[in-house]
């Protein structure tokens, strides 16, 4: 590995595929899976025996089996080289899972449920990602576009429901915490697993949340999934625990006990900056690059009112004073806020610009003449009114100026013109 890359930030590296090590280490967590156990070895053995070039490895994970699981699994373990089995004296998977993924040496670690309702043919788009670098976690979604799902009412309106949850406490951006289909990156779940908390169904969701307010790159793969009706997961519990999780990780972030900051210096994928001519920045930059503009403007505005208001009446200042802050707003945005640059298209910009600016007129003045109309007002009451109406009219002409003037579709066809 050269200095660069080793001096990379965790998960981009691509992973090296022929090394000694396992590449993938796909854990099983299992609880009294007697029966299931060694039909999902098999199946999940001859996957990868099929379909993955690079050294693997099947860690069954027992949590505390009061039945011959642990027998079950060791003799597996005994036929298939491949095989490992790590036995814990507590239940949970999430301390299954933080357990055997720490204790991993593979460059990649997966997890899928017992029961294998996912299709295993998602393995490979799972993983892929997270080899190249591209991304940091990957999770199967059953609520994702393209997902094919066998299951009743009651479970689909509880994981609706349960995702609608999270996003509205946690403000989570992937659509599925729950689908027991997830791989990591073991350089970034090195950093990660030590603040993750729960050790039993809500780790996933957990572990997600804090990913994302990291800034790392989560990618989805949506999945075939068939429903085990024979599933032991106690449904209501498991609601009520993360329903707890999420009181704990949103009361966790408030106070600062997750050091999301630092996670997010450390593990954070950068913003992609903007330099390419015609290629906009950001909503989030644009707006914060048109308010300074919109300040500047506005000051400008009030200077040039306030100065002709002296000679001529406040119309004929409001239009004045607009018309020349308007043509310079306009050029301003057009190189700033929305990365146009060159003289294409700018002659068409700026009447458009100004047709922006007419709406803006006719607030501002409409505003004016209500107020002369109801009442004879002072001039700080005056400068009051167009401030406000100002502040209308910025808005209307962000609005515009992105949707309509350096719209990137209308920038796109002009180019091609050119």
């Amino acid at each position: 590995m050269t200095a660069t890359a080793s001096a990379a930030r965790p998960g981009t590296v691509p992973v090296d595929l022929a090394g000694p090590r396992p590449v993938l280490d796909v854990v099983i967590p299992v609880y009294n899976e007697e029966a299931d156990l060694e039909p999902c070895i098999r199946r999940l053995h001859a996957h990868l025996a099929a379909h993955v070039s690079y050294p693997y490895r099947i860690t069954v994970a027992d949590n505390a089996s009061t039945d011959s699981t642990l027998r079950v699994a060791e003799r597996l373990a005994r036929e298939f080289p491949e095989v490992a089995v790590r036995h814990l004296d507590e239940k949970g998977r999430g301390r299954a899972l933080n357990a055997v993924w720490l204790a991993s040496d593979a460059a990649v670690l997966a997890y899928m449920d017992v029961d294998l309702s996912t299709d295993l043919a998602a393995l490979g788009p799972l993983v892929a990602p997270l080899l190249s670098g591209h991304s940091d976690l990957a999770i199967g979604s059953r609520l994702a576009r393209g997902a094919r799902v066998v299951r009743g009412p009651k479970r689909e309106f509880i994981s609706r429901c349960y995702n609608l949850i999270l996003r509205s406490t946690l403000a989570a951006k992937f659509s599925d915490a729950q689908c027991g289909f997830k791989a990591i990156r073991a350089d970034v779940a090195r950093e990660l697993l030590p603040h993750v908390e729960d050790t039993g169904w809500f780790f996933d969701t957990e572990l997600l949340v804090l990913a994302q307010r990291a800034g790392l790159r989560i990618h989805e793969v949506p999945v075939d999934w068939v429903d085990d009706p024979d599933s032991s997961v106690n449904i209501v519990k498991t609601a009520t625990e993360d329903l707890k999780g999420i009181a704990r990780v949103t009361k966790a972030t408030f106070t600062g006990e997750i050091p999301v900051s630092r996670l997010r210096e450390q593990l954070g994928r950068q913003p992609i900056g903007v330099d390419a001519p015609g290629v906009p920045p950001r909503l989030v930059t644009q707006l914060v690059r048109f308010a300074a503009i919109g300040v500047s403007s506005t000051l400008a505005y009030l200077v040039l009112f306030l100065l002709l208001r002296t000679v001529v009446g406040a119309q004929a200042a409001n239009f004045t004073a607009l018309l020349v802050t308007a043509v310079g707003n306009t050029a301003l945005n057009r190189r700033l806020t929305f990365g146009i640059r060159g003289r294409t298209g700018a002659g068409r910009h700026q009447f458009e610009g100004l047709i922006v600016f007419g709406l803006g007129l006719a607030l501002t003045s409409g505003s004016l003449a209500l107020l002369h109309g109801s009442t004879t007002p002072g001039l700080v009451l005056e400068i009051t009114v167009l401030v406000l109406a100002n502040l209308a009219a910025t808005v209307l002409r962000f609005l515009l100026l992105r949707g309509w003037v350096f719209n990137p579709r209308r920038q796109a066809a002009t180019q091609k013109e050119y």
